[in-house]
Order: C-alpha cells, then sequence, then structure tokens
C-alpha cells in the first residue's frame, strides 16, 4: 500500500480521547477528513487503512504486542531468553503495574483503532450519493463496525470498564476530550449492536476476489458467537456458532499444517485472520522472528517469546497429534553449516522457510477467528447449555480431534459430565489455538479462582485476582482526570 493511502487515517486520527499514537515516518501530505472522504475509491482506502492499524509496522496489535502485553502473562508463555524488555519480562513473572509499558500501548493503540473506524463511519455515510454507490456505502461502513467492535472486544476483556467512544474527537475541550468509563455491560452492548450491523456484509462465498481478508458475515457472525460466550450467553452462542456451522461457509482443512501454509491462506479455513506478506512493503508477522532460535546459526531468530515448560502444554500432545510438529520444533538444520541442532521445544507455526534467516519478514497470516475455534465454541456453549454433552457438543469436537489425528472424544470418553467434558473442551482449545493469542482470554473468562490456581500449579505462585484485568495505564489516568483504576488494581 502506498504510503500516502495510510497515512491520512493517521493524520484524522491522532486525537482520541486522552493520547495519541506518534507516526513512524513523515508523510508526502496531509488530508483532514473534510478533504478526504469524498469518493467511493478513498472511502476504501479508509477502510483500507482502518484494517492496517491491526497489523501495522513496529509492536502493533495483532502482531506481537498480544503476545508480549498479555499472553506472557498465562502459564503456556513466558519472557525467552532474549526478552530484554523489563516490561515484558514483568508480565511474564505477573509483577507488572499500571506503569507497564505494554499496557500503555494496548490502550493507546486500540483506542486510535477505534477512532480510524469512527471517522469512517461517519464520514463515509456523508459522501454524495453520486460519488459512491449505495452498495459499497454500506459495506464500507458495516466493516468499520466490524472492527471497532473487535477492537472494543479486546479492550473490554483486557481492562474491564472502559471509556465508550464512538465519535471522531474533533475538539480540545475538556467535555470532548476527557471520557469516564462505562460499564462492561455497556461497552457489550455496543459491541453486539456493530456485530449485528456487520452481519449484512458479504458472505464468503459472495466477497469479491479483491477483497478475500476483508470481513464478511461470516466473519461477523463467527465473533459475536465469542462474544455471547465470553458473556456466558450460551444460548445465544450456541445459535450463533451452529448459524456459521450450518452455512456450510467454512469446513477444516484436511492437513492441520496449512491452518499456517503461506499457499493456503485465507483458505476455507480461515474466518478472519491477520494479513502478513514479507518483503513487499508490508510488514512480516514477527511472532516468526521472536519464537525462533537464536542458537541454531543463520536462523537469527530472537527467541524472545519462549514456552513455559512447567505449564505442561507440550506434553499434552500425544505423538500421534499432528498439532504438535506444526506448533513446535525440536530441531533445525542451519542454513550456515548444515548440521542438525536439538534443543528443548519453541513455537513454530509462523516459521517461514522462505525467509530462512529473516524470520521478520514471514509472510505467513496470524488467524483471529478460524473454523476450529467456531467448533470448539459450539461443543462448548451447547454443553453449558443442556448441562452435560449429547450427539452434537460431541460431534463438533471430534471433528477438530479427528483432524488431529487423535482418538474422538466420543469414543473414549463418551459419558463426560458436564465439568468433565468443559475442561475436555477447554483442553482442545489450549492445543489448538496455541500461540493464536487466546489462552490469556479463555483463563481469564473462567474467572480468578480458576485464573489463579492453573498459574501457581504452573510455577508462576504471584497470581492474584487482579490479573483477569490489565491494569488502566497510569499515563492515561494522569492524562485524563475521569479515568479512575480498575478496583482490583488500586495500590498496585
Amino acid at each position: 500500500m502506498k504510503k500516502n493511502k495510510i497515512l491520512f487515517v493517521f493524520a484524522v486520527g491522532l486525537l482520541t480521547f486522552s493520547s495519541c499514537s506518534k507516526l513512524d515516518e513523515k508523510p508526502d501530505a496531509l488530508l483532514v477528513t473534510s478533504e478526504f472522504y469524498q469518493n467511493e475509491s478513498q472511502a476504501t482506502a479508509a477502510i483500507t487503512a482502518a484494517y492496517r492499524k491491526l497489523y501495522e509496522s513496529g509492536q502493533s496489535l495483532y502482531n506481537s504486542l498480544f503476545q508480549i502485553g498479555v499472553e506472557m502473562a498465562t502459564d503456556d508463555y513466558e519472557a525467552g531468553p532474549r526478552a530484554r524488555n523489563a516490561h515484558v519480562r514483568a508480565i511474564s513473572g505477573l509483577t507488572h503495574d499500571s506503569s507497564n509499558d505494554r499496557m500503555e500501548q494496548l490502550w493507546k493503540q486500540s483506542y486510535d483503532a477505534i477512532n480510524v473506524s469512527n471517522i469512517a463511519i461517519e464520514k463515509i455515510a456523508l459522501i454524495d450519493a453520486d460519488k459512491i454507490s449505495v452498495q459499497v456505502r454500506a459495506q464500507l461502513i458495516n466493516e468499520a463496525k466490524f472492527l471497532r467492535a473487535l477492537h472494543y472486544f479486546n479492550l473490554v476483556r483486557w481492562f474491564g470498564d472502559v471509556p465508550l467512544v464512538l465519535k471522531e474527537t474533533t475538539s480540545l475541550d475538556p467535555e470532548s476530550i476527557y471520557v469516564a468509563k462505562s460499564p462492561e455491560a455497556d461497552i457489550y452492548e455496543q459491541i453486539i449492536k456493530d456485530l449485528k450491523d456487520a452481519e449484512a456484509l458479504p458472505s464468503p462465498t459472495a466477497q469479491n476476489t479483491k477483497d478475500i481478508g476483508r470481513a464478511t458475515s461470516g466473519a461477523s457472525k463467527s465473533l459475536l458467537s465469542k462474544v455471547y460466550l465470553t458473556q456466558k450467553d450460551w444460548a445465544n452462542a450456541a445459535a450463533k456458532s451452529k448459524e456459521v456451522i450450518d452455512s456450510k461457509w467454512y469446513s477444516l482443512f484436511e492437513n492441520f499444517a496449512d491452518v499456517f501454509n503461506v499457499a493456503t491462506k485465507n483458505g476455507k479455513e480461515h474466518i478472519f485472520s491477520a494479513q502478513f506478506q514479507g518483503n513487499s512493503g508490508y510488514q512480516g508477522n514477527s511472532l516468526a522472528s521472536r519464537s525462533a532460535s537464536a542458537d541454531v546459526p543463520g536462523i537469527n531468530g530472537d527467541y524472545a517469546d519462549a514456552l513455559h515448560t512447567a505449564g505442561g502444554l507440550y506434553n499434552t500432545y500425544s505423538n500421534e497429534d499432528t498439532r504438535k510438529e506444526v506448533t513446535f520444533v525440536t530441531q533445525l538444520i542451519s542454513p550456515t553449516d548444515g548440521k542438525l541442532y536439538t534443543f528443548a521445544p519453541q513455537f513454530n507455526k509462523y516459521y517461514d522457510p522462505a525467509v530462512i534467516g529473516n524470520q521478520s519478514q514471514s509472510s505467513k497470516n496470524l488467524p483471529i477467528i478460524r473454523y476450529a475455534e467456531v467448533l470448539l465454541i459450539y461443543a462448548e456453549a451447547l454443553n453449558e447449555l443442556n448441562h452435560g454433552p449429547n450427539a452434537d457438543v460431541y460431534a463438533a469436537i471430534d471433528l477438530v480431534r479427528q483432524r488431529a489425528h487423535i482418538a474422538k472424544l466420543s469414543d473414549i470418553s463418551p459419558a463426560l459430565n458436564e465439568s468433565d467434558f468443559r475442561e475436555a473442551v477447554f483442553l482442545e482449545r489450549r492445543k489448538e489455538l496455541v500461540y493464536e493469542y487466546q489462552r490469556w482470554f479463555d483463563l481469564a473468562r473462567r474467572g480468578a479462582d480458576y485464573y489463579i490456581a492453573t498459574l501457581k500449579a504452573s510455577g508462576k505462585t504471584l497470581a492474584a485476582k487482579r490479573h483477569i484485568h490489565f491494569p488502566t495505564p497510569a499515563r492515561e489516568i494522569s492524562l485524563n482526570p475521569k479515568l479512575k483504576q480498575h478496583p482490583d488494581w488500586v495500590g498496585y
């Protein structure tokens, strides 16, 4: 994407209600909203730029910030040998506080992205009717609503009550830039409203080829099912995930490795993903470099994201489980000296063999939601709704297990009760979705007691009730007199 196409959004979206993100480069020209948003082409460019907020250059939300700012605080991950940032190591050791710069970035970048969506929603609606088709106008606005919902869904799960900002910030008046927190219930109400609107997007089968990778009706319905699951609205979670399943829009790859192959990205299992393309003007997937070995000559990995061995994740996989060799690597041949190097398990999902020695240019996409997760959402929600599994529940989880070449749960444990099946589906989520930014959310939604017990069992003994949320960044509180610290974090 050309620089001048994306930077106008930064120019109009710099000012959020209390903070801004810095530009990394100088634009060729700056266009304010009154000068842009004049026609269909400009509106499309605006939404394209909104997508880039997911994975733009540097440590952006879906390009490693989730991992270092959130997932380190779980039983599956820890700061690796080359993770030198004290703030990252603090999250890994659960000693982080409101001054942590990763918390600050999660907040700032999310609200920056929300502001970009807000601007697009408002301004695209005002474009003259002869300059944009009715269909394109509706589609672009609903894509912006999908993205806004995704960012608020992340924020409310991380921080609890947060400010709900739905309009472009256009004034420096204190009443405009200082916004108090809204209750979680209000945030979720808006998320659901935006996603229901976005359900009107084209289906995956009706989407134009040029739009592949953008949000669809299927993505909106799938994310909505996850929102309902998080709220423990079992009936709606089961119904909405079943709607996606019954649509036949998606299916599992026969080979688990194809979920992460460059040649098959945006394929039949991918519902919505962060798009990466190395060596072509786009940012590569930095998780590949962050997890790659630093001790194999020629690999040049950072090894900043490491498996928390005491958590026991690696040993939950049987040797027959085909996910094991895709998710982890324990040996590599050096491209420099040709020798075989063996080491403790390291994450491998995003390692791109096309860019050996320069994994920062990995072209592997990062799944934000994929069909395997929808199946597991359906299995979990229906089990909770019915107070125990039935044939449909077993069938959903067994599709995921069969693809992994492990025994069907219905064969080895056909009579699980509600509680035991709940643990079975959580284990399946853990194994299926590892290194896809899911574990902290899963632990946190089970509640403080579950989170604390799980983390302490993994040797992270400082786990406490407050850790199922993150603190409101101290910098934001100092800038905005209407912000208050999360109750669990007062005094820390």
